[in-house]
């Protein structure tokens, strides 16, 4: 899939912000965030749903260039959910052109064929408790790459286990570079998270939403 002709496209944009990046591989990092309008899912722990709807629409030209105001040389295009809008394709492969790096957070609903090569994706996998779990689509599973990235936002000790067990089954360790555990903030304990990561000894990367610690749940960080 991907956007129609450079000029004629456009995207639904809630906000473009820099800030440091709260999670994944690259977490503490200055990052330019492109937060799209959208979102097909309804997870009982979205932290954004003021990005479901509003929003302005802007040519993709004009997207870029208000990312490239920033020195930042990390951009992260986020949600909402991203793929939800045709044209995040091309936009995500005029970002990679800058040479910058560019990653992609999706909640794991739409199909990510296609998108450039050069992007790491942030494939969340929907867990039991997101009140999501039917939407995850599997296939996406065979299309992730070794530079790419795949998250369980854990609720409870069940969502845990359900996890552990999707780690085994669809071998996610030696698919992708980092697999991503991450405590529902203000649902679930870090610690009990983190002692049953090392109970099990699973090799997953444990993080924490940095700018929930920092900023809270504002907008436009």
């Amino acid at each position: 899939m991907s956007g129609t002709g450079t000029a004629a496209a456009t995207l639904r944009i809630t906000e473009i912000f820099h800030s440091l990046q709260g999670e994944s591989r690259s977490v503490g990092l200055p990052t330019v965030f492109v937060r799209l309008t959208g979102c097909p899912m309804r997870c009982v722990y979205c932290d954004t749903a003021y990005a479901f709807t509003g929003g302005e629409v802007l040519p993709v030209e004009h997207i870029i260039r208000q990312v490239m105001s920033y020195s930042a040389n990390h951009i992260t295009v986020t949600g909402g959910e991203p793929l939800a809008q045709p044209n995040c394709w091309l936009l995500l492969s005029q970002l990679c052109d800058s040479d910058r790096h560019v990653s992609l957070e999706t909640g794991g609903a739409v199909s990510i064929a296609d998108i450039d090569d050069r992007v790491s994706i942030v494939l969340d996998i929907k867990t039991p408790a997101s009140a999501e779990l039917n939407r995850n689509h599997w296939p996406n599973i065979e299309r992730l790459r070794a530079h790419d990235q795949v998250k369980f936002v854990i609720c409870n000790r069940d969502d845990y286990e359900w996890a552990r067990f999707k780690l085994d089954e669809l071998a996610l360790a030696s698919r992708v570079e980092e697999v991503l555990f991450s405590p529902s903030h203000g649902v679930l304990e870090p610690r009990d998270l983190a002692e049953w990561i090392l109970r099990d000894g699973l090799n997953v990367r444990m993080q924490l939403q940095m700018h929930k610690y920092l900023w809270g749940d504002k907008p436009g960080h």
